[in-house]
């Protein structure tokens, strides 16, 4: 077993704002794991908002690594997991690079798509939703039109900031038709956010993403009993045993392979939420095709897709699934992710 590690520096094609920040870039860190003359690749978008940076990423991968190498067989997916696990309990970014690396090999070496392999069903992916990010409303307005006109029918709409009801009005009138969901990543309180519910539910709001704080877990359960809107944990809900603590404060769990660790924590997760009556969204970073492709495999375990980050680059690395619309044709995925080199990146930053 051999092992490269790569970052890129990856310019957006728009600034992407959400409540916390607006960026320009964005850091994926890149894993090529190679077995017998088989090449795996993997990647992920770490965030400082959950303790990883692309540099802490990098300095890690070679330990994690070293004990793939070790392990040497791409088919033993379980006891890499747990090993990784207990050499970096708290970095979940790094070890989910690796996670997807091995998938990917174990797949290709086999010689099927990685969702075969899982033996899921390609007919059952949702259709992904397309991110609005936070800019003056004529803007967002510009953004949601241009989406609807690419095929997207679902949006998601950032908001979190002290003009929230004029962006969203905006976006509204621009795309009338358009299923709409609203992310305020944690921005409000919960007097706001129940005040804030009421009028997205009578705009026909489809779901409500974490509307308050991720440690307030008392102020997302007042939400959620206060309207009719599904309402969505995301940083309340981070690994599959924060599950339990949400199951009556929400009815949607946002899964992200980067938060969790990798593709079998987030199976874990999902069933966990299923084991809670909870429906799943399956979401994602900013970030490379190297890790959106392997997320695509999982969406048939899923009620809701929200994977769109590849698509806010200007520029990657890889090439992935391809989505026809809004949906991603796992049938076009002839073995592993999918993943493959794009012929025109030009490098990055």
């Amino acid at each position: 077993m051999k092992w490269h590690v790569e970052r890129y520096d990856l310019p957006l094609s728009t600034p992407f704002g959400i409540a916390r920040r607006t960026s320009e870039t964005t850091s994926t860190v890149v894993v090529e794991l190679t077995h017998d003359g088989t090449t795996g690749v993997g990647a992920a978008t770490p965030t400082e908002y959950y303790g990883e940076t692309p540099s802490s990423v990098a300095e890690t991968l070679p330990d994690l690594l070293t004990t793939v190498e070790t392990v040497g067989d791409p088919h033993a997916g379980q006891r890499i997991e747990r090993r990784l696990h207990e050499q970096a309990p708290h970095q979940p970014a790094a070890r989910t690079a690796v996670s997807i690396a091995l998938a990917d090999l174990a797949a290709r070496t086999l010689d099927v798509p990685l969702y075969r392999q899982w033996g899921l069903d390609p007919e059952r992916v949702p259709p992904t939703s397309y991110t609005v990010g936070i800019d003056p409303p004529e803007r967002m307005a510009e953004k949601a039109v241009a989406a609807v006109e690419a095929g997207f029918s679902t949006l998601k709409v950032k908001l979190g900031t002290d003009a929230d009801r004029d962006r969203f009005e905006a976006v509204r009138e621009a795309v009338p038709d358009a299923d709409i969901r609203v992310d305020a990543n944690a921005a409000w309180d919960p007097e706001q956010a129940v005040t804030a519910a009421g009028w997205l539910e009578d705009a026909d709001v489809t779901m409500l993403e974490q509307p308050v704080a991720a440690d307030d877990i008392e102020g997302l359960r007042r939400v959620t009993r206060s309207t009719a809107m599904p309402v969505c944990a995301d940083e309340s809900c981070v690994v599959p045993t924060d599950v339990p603590r949400v199951a009556d404060a929400c009815d949607v769990v946002n899964v992200k392979l980067v938060k969790c660790g990798g593709l079998r924590a987030a199976m874990r997760l999902v069933h966990a939420a299923d084991a809670h009556r909870l429906a799943t969204m399956l979401g994602c970073m900013v970030e490379s095709n190297a890790a959106i492709a392997a997320a695509a495999h999982l969406a048939p375990l899923v009620d809701y897709a929200d994977l769109d980050g590849a698509l806010l680059l200007d520029d990657d690395p890889y090439d992935g699934v391809p989505i026809d619309d809004d949906v991603f044709e796992l049938q076009a995925v002839e073995s592993g992710t999918g993943v493959r080199p794009n012929p025109g990146f030009d490098g990055g930053d």
